[in-house]
């Protein structure tokens, strides 16, 4: 599991550089449409929790109890933010997918680490 957490988090870190940039344009769509949509500002949101996912997924690949928590939390809430609020922001669905896959991870990586001690 630490070359997951390595890999994940460097992929994490990249990513939201693409999605920053992407979400600004959303966010700047969404407000010369006025459409009511706040898919730019979630991506935003999905973007920060993928750098913080991203950091505390490098730091904590030695395998603490408490880094797979955080990963659950901060992936969880980029999953949820980001499927819920898409809107016409459709690439927001893949990103959150990715945020699922990285918290499914780690809650694996929290149920093995458990057995092991």
């Amino acid at each position: 599991m630490k070359t997951w957490k390595l890999v994940s988090g460097i992929l994490s870190i990249v990513m939201f550089v693409f999605v920053s940039f992407q979400s600004c344009a959303a966010g700047v769509s969404n407000s010369l449409e006025a459409n009511g949509e706040v898919s730019g500002s979630a991506g935003v949101i999905v973007a920060i929790l993928l750098l913080s996912g991203g950091i505390v997924s490098i730091v904590s690949r030695r395998g603490s109890k408490g880094g797979n928590i955080a990963l659950i939390v901060l992936f969880g809430l980029g999953a949820l933010f980001g499927f819920t609020m898409a809107g016409s922001y459709k690439d927001l669905n893949i990103w959150a997918a990715w945020c699922l896959i990285c918290a499914i991870l780690a809650i694996i990586s929290l149920v093995k680490g458990k057995k092991v001690q």
